[in-house]
Formats: C-alpha cells, sequence, structure tokens
C-alpha cells in the first residue's frame, strides 16, 4: 500500500509522490512569541511530529522547516505591557517554546528560523510582486492586490464576493480595495524597524511564511502543514504571494490538524478557557499527553477534559503492566529481533500509509496488548508456552517499532512507574514517613494500626509491598 495524504487543497486522499525523488520538503507554521504555548500548539506540534518521524521511518529524507514569528503586534503589545524591549519576549517565549517542545518529546525540525533572520529574503519577495503588479507601495506600507490573483480562495474556498459580504479582513479606508493586505508596514513612533525600499517599517505576518519556505525548502514545496485556523486568512495569503511571485506552485500537499476544545467548548481567551502546555504537563505526564492527542486522527477535533486524560493514563498503565509482565516471567524475549519481512508489522504501517492514522494504530497496539495477556494466561494455565515465545517476541518487537513513530511506549517500566509517583497528590517523602510509621506499628506488633495505614494509603492510589529488605510502595494501577 502506498502512503496516502488527505490533501485540503483538493479536499481528497492523495498518493503522496515528493517532487524529487526521496527528498520530503516540509514547512510547518510555528508560533507567534509573545507568551506561553498552549494546547492547541502542542497537538500541532505533535501530530506534525509523528508525520516527521514516519516518513523519516518509510526512508524519505526529510527537511523540515518550523519558524517562529518574533515581531508581531502581539509581541509588540506584551512587550509595553511588561515594559521591557519587543525582543526580550520574543526570546523569552522562544526558550520558553523549545523547552515545553523538549517535555513533549518533539524531535527538533532540520531548520528553525525566526522571522526578524530573514527580513532580506521577504524584502526581496515583496519588490518582486511590486514589479509584477500584484502589489502596491501606500505611505511607506506595501499591500498585496487580492483581486490580481485569479486562484485567490483556492485553499479555503472562499470567494470574493463572500469576502466582500463581511469576512475578517484588514481595516484601512486608505487601501485601494478593503480585501487588500498588508505585506509591510511602515513603522510606528516607538515601534521596531528595519530599513526597507520604501522606508522604515516591519513585516506583515503572511510574508515570512512565503518567504522562509523558500529561503530553506524552494519555490515549490512537498508539504504544508498547520492548524486548520491557518487556512484562511493565513494560508490563503502565503498561496497568493508565493505564487504570485514565482509564477510556480506553492505547495504540493497542505496539511491541516483540527482543533481542540476544553471541556467541549473552544479554547479561547475571552472564555478563559486557555490551557498552557505547563499547566497540562502539572497534572498529566508527557506520554499521557502524547497519547491522549495522537489517540484521535490528526484531522479530528479533540476535547480535551479529565475524563479523557485519565482514559489515556488508565491505557498506558495497562501497557507498561503488560510488558513488566513479559519482562518478569519471560526476560530472554525482552529485545528479541523484529522479521519484518514476516508481515507483523504490516496492519500498522497499512495504518499510517492511511493518511497518518494514529488513532487506528494506537488501538491496535492495544490489542496486541489484549493478545499478550490471552496468551500469558493461557500459558500459566496449560504449563506450556511455546506460542508464547513464538508470538511474544513479535509483539515486544512492534511496541518497540511503533514506539519511534509515536513517540509513545518508549520508556522502560521502571521509568514509567517511577515517573507515576511525580503526580501523586501526596509527596513521596511524605509517603517514605507514613511507611516508617507504619513499620514502627508493626515492629510493636500493633497490626490493626499497620493495616489502617496500609489501606489508608491504597486509598490514595498507593500499594505496599513488604518484602525481605523492607517495605517499598508503587502506584496502584488503574
Amino acid at each position: 500500500m502506498s502512503l496516502k495524504v488527505y490533501n485540503s487543497l483538493t479536499r481528497q486522499k492523495e498518493e503522496f509522490k515528493p517532487q524529487k525523488g526521496n527528498e520530503v520538503t516540509m514547512y510547518v507554521c510555528g508560533p507567534t512569541v509573545y507568551d506561553l504555548s498552549h494546547i492547541g500548539h502542542a497537538r500541532s506540534a505533535v501530530a506534525f511530529d509523528v508525520i516527521y518521524r514516519y516518513l523519516k521511518y518509510r526512508g524519505y529524507d526529510v527537511k523540515y522547516t518550523r519558524n517562529y514569528t518574533d515581531i508581531d503586534d502581539k509581541i509588540i503589545n506584551r512587550a509595553n505591557k511588561d515594559a521591557v524591549p519587543w525582543n526580550e519576549i520574543s526570546e523569552r517565549y522562544i526558550t520558553a517554546f523549545d523547552e515545553d517542545m523538549a517535555a513533549l518529546g518533539v524531535e527538533l525540525p532540520t531548520f528553525r528560523p525566526k522571522a526578524t533572520a530573514t527580513i532580506k529574503e521577504m524584502l526581496n519577495v515583496i519588490q518582486t510582486l511590486i514589479n509584477k503588479g500584484f502589489a502596491y507601495v501606500l505611505d511607506g506600507d506595501v499591500y498585496y492586490s487580492v483581486r490580481k490573483f485569479k486562484d485567490y480562495g483556492k485553499l479555503s474556498g472562499k470567494n470574493i464576493e463572500e469576502l466582500e459580504a463581511g469576512a475578517r479582513v484588514e481595516v484601512d479606508e486608505r487601501k485601494e480595495d478593503p480585501l487588500d493586505f498588508a505585506l509591510w508596514k511602515a513603522s510606528k513612533p516607538g515601534e521596531p524597524w528595519w530599513e526597507s525600499p520604501w522606508g522604515k517599517g516591519r513585516p506583515g505576518w503572511h510574508i515570512e511564511c512565503s518567504a522562509m519556505s523558500q529561503k530553506f525548502l524552494g519555490e515549490t514545496i512537498d508539504i504544508h502543514g498547520g492548524g486548520k485556523d491557518l487556512i484562511f486568512p493565513h494560508h490563503e495569503n502565503e498561496i497568493a504571494q508565493s505564487e504570485g511571485a514565482t509564477g510556480r506552485p506553492f505547495v504540493r500537499y497542505w496539511i491541516h490538524n483540527g482543533f481542540v476544545n476544553i471541556e467541549k467548548e473552544k479554547m479561547s481567551k475571552s472564555l478563559g478557557n486557555i490551557l498552557t502546555i505547563r499547566d497540562a504537563l502539572g497534572d498529566y505526564s508527557a506520554e499521557v499527553i502524547r497519547l491522549f492527542l495522537l489517540s484521535s486522527h490528526y484531522r479530528s477535533p479533540i476535547d480535551y477534559s479529565e475524563e479523557s486524560l485519565r482514559d489515556a493514563e488508565t491505557a498506558l498503565d495497562r501497557f507498561y503492566k503488560t510488558v513488566e509482565r513479559i519482562e518478569s516471567n519471560w526476560p530472554d524475549i525482552k529485545n528479541a529481533p523484529l522479521d519484518k519481512n514476516r508481515g507483523s508489522l504490516q496492519l500498522f504501517i497499512d495504518a499510517m500509509d492511511d493518511d497518518f492514522n494514529t488513532a487506528y494504530t494506537i488501538g491496535r497496539i492495544f490489542d496486541e496488548v489484549n493478545n499478550a495477556n490471552r496468551l500469558m494466561d493461557d500459558a500459566i494455565k496449560s504449563g506450556v508456552d511455546r506460542k508464547l515465545k513464538e508470538v511474544l517476541p513479535v509483539i515486544m518487537a512492534i511496541f518497540r517499532e511503533m514506539g519511534k513513530i509515536l513517540g509513545v511506549f518508549n520508556k522502560t517500566t521502571e521509568e514509567y512507574f517511577q515517573e507515576k509517583k511525580m503526580y501523586l497528590n501526596i509527596p513521596p517523602e511524605e509517603i517514605d514517613k507514613i511507611i516508617a510509621t507504619r513499620t514502627e506499628a508493626r515492629k510493636n506488633k500493633d497490626f490493626k494500626k499497620a493495616d489502617e495505614i496500609r489501606k489508608s494509603l491504597e486509598e490514595k492510589g498507593i500499594l505496599l509491598e513488604d518484602t525481605a529488605k523492607g517495605t517499598i510502595w508503587r502506584v496502584k494501577i488503574k
């Protein structure tokens, strides 16, 4: 089966064929760095991280660019509010974004350019658009003339009449047409600026991605990605700019991820329900969050709720408990190699080849978890483990292979269960004190008190095990 992707431009699945043999060029819109990143940013970053991983797994040489918008009205406003230089804000939140991505296990792209480091390339694209009649200068500003680009609206499905009737556009009565958008903005007092042929100013938001994708990946790229909220106007404007400047197709496959809702409501500042990645990581491990994000198809909307995160955590508990059971009872098969020619992986590869269907892939992984437990139960009952020793190595190898792609299921069981201790409502040192009290009660033969302590801890999700070397504790698996 060949790899098929859903192309937002054609609104259908298409066979994926890079324009240059085995080389894939991919650009994904990064954050505007004026605040901490939220769970919507995580959804996009994790979705395209898996796409990046899978393309490499399939043997492609992937050149992946994800930018930072480090100059923007939001950044300037935040800097004025905090009474600090604008670039202090952008650097602060670039660092925070990178830390969040590392915490989520998101691999570094090939290129991570800043908008402010690509001003020269933006000026070149803008000048080309002016020379070709797609843009005009107005009092130091430069605007793109939307009506000059005959295919405007082909990605979003919007037409000029719809836009005129009230779509969200920039309001400026000086413009030749209310639909036209800014490529370059003349500087205002107190704002950062760069020299340009039209005077001191700074770039508009849309032009940076056209310039950066051309600089790092070429005039036509294979994949351009981002959230569905970017389809209009941002990606629509990118197409108009890029194709107006080069006369060539800009993107061959447009890929967009779905929205994240919070407790069934759209995430928005007006509702006060913005959930930062750091807030989420304070409640759940990165692996739980990744599994939650990947358990739905990347194009589908997902709802972040306590129930959905607990479900993901419970599923991970079951996975690692199964692996621990295998390793404890049959340690010789832990690192058995996978014979990829046996077809055991084909079901998983087919799922990923079908528009990166992580939801189906994860479902099949847990089918294998159930299969492994049935095999172990049968072997224990019958006392014969021949079939088990044939199948379990394959299952364990599948776990390893899919873990590389998904960025989940990669921890050792020791690492996983140790990490769970960090998310208890009671500090580990407090648990140790309580265990010491119980140990003292047992020495004094106060077994009633010792049992009460055990039950109290179990209600808090902590299990005790008395061993020859003392009492040890672990987190209760749901």
